[in-house]
């Protein structure tokens, strides 16, 4: 079993294993550098929890096509909800994007759905994504969210990596929502830092409220045993991690970060160079 479990986001579906851990591990190392350079990890230390092809239609190949998605895609509801919420973040951190108006909540859902993401479109942060991309990323979060069966596989890839030696789980934007439940549904686990980077954890009603165990009070379950740390890391301008602080959340034991990644605010590798990682990924190797 690894030392360190790392559990990738949305939109690895046609990537795999080795290849997100050949990104992962030297950001992984850069991070530690940052905080010391006391700890090292060797290759067959770390693993990657892939959950990425579970998103994939039957029968596609990896390295296949993705269906073809556009605004008309964006369902009524959930979806539509998250879209607007990533455009008043993205027009509060980036003054070239215009806000949502009340002409454009009440221009009816698909007017709605292609104004937001035409502004998004003019953000630094989703740029070089494609609309279908985008669409893709929120359809999959909502996936994840509705279909109990992806759901507990999800999971089941991250808790069959996670044994009597691994110390560390880092897990990066919708991997962070995979990685809590799984920590949260293995009792006795011997994991002593969770790191969750750009995570949308602190999404209330749109995700918060819909985790399993379910919060209690307004307040949710504690990732595993009280020696267990948890930081979290996240970019200011990061539209995924719309919510910065997750102690309302989670309770005052989580050290909260901020950090600068740059025009790629929501890049696992420039969430993983930051020295405030690499010290909380040293605090579980320690």
């Amino acid at each position: 079993m690894a030392r360190i479990v790392c559990v990738h986001g949305v939109g690895k579906q046609q990537a795999g294993e080795q290849t997100l851990l050949g990104q992962w591990v030297p950001a992984l190392r850069d991070g530690l550098t940052r905080a010391g350079g006391r700890a090292r990890v060797a290759d067959t230390e770390v693993a990657m929890a892939f959950y990425g092809d579970l998103f994939l239609p039957p029968g596609q190949r990896l390295d296949g096509d993705e269906p073809h998605l556009g605004w008309w895609d964006v369902s009524p509801g959930w979806e539509t909800e998250l879209l607007m919420e990533w455009w008043s973040h993205a027009a509060a951190a980036e003054p070239q994007i215009v806000a949502p108006d009340a002409q454009n909540l009440l221009s009816g859902t698909s007017r709605t759905v292609q104004a937001a993401l035409l502004a998004l479109s003019q953000s630094r942060f989703f740029a070089g994504l494609a609309e279908k991309a985008l669409i893709s990323d929120l359809k999959q979060t909502h996936r994840y969210l509705t279909d109990l069966e992806l759901r507990t596989r999800a999971r089941d890839r991250v808790r069959a990596l996670i044994g009597p030696d691994t110390s560390v789980v880092v897990a990066h934007s919708l991997g962070s929502v995979v990685a809590y439940e799984a920590l949260c549904a293995q009792a006795g686990h011997s994991v002593r830092s969770f790191v969750t980077l750009g995570s949308p954890l602190g999404i209330r009603n749109l995700i918060f409220d819909r985790m399993d165990p379910v919060p209690v009070s307004g307040i949710g379950a504690w990732p595993g045993p009280f020696s267990t740390t948890w930081t979290n890391v996240a970019d200011a301008r990061d539209v995924v991690a719309l919510v910065k602080d997750l102690r309302p959340c989670f309770g005052p034991r989580i050290v909260c970060h901020l950090v600068a990644n740059g025009s790629q605010a929501h890049d696992a590798t420039h969430y993983l160079t930051k020295e405030v990682t690499g010290a909380a990924l040293a605090i579980g190797l320690g």
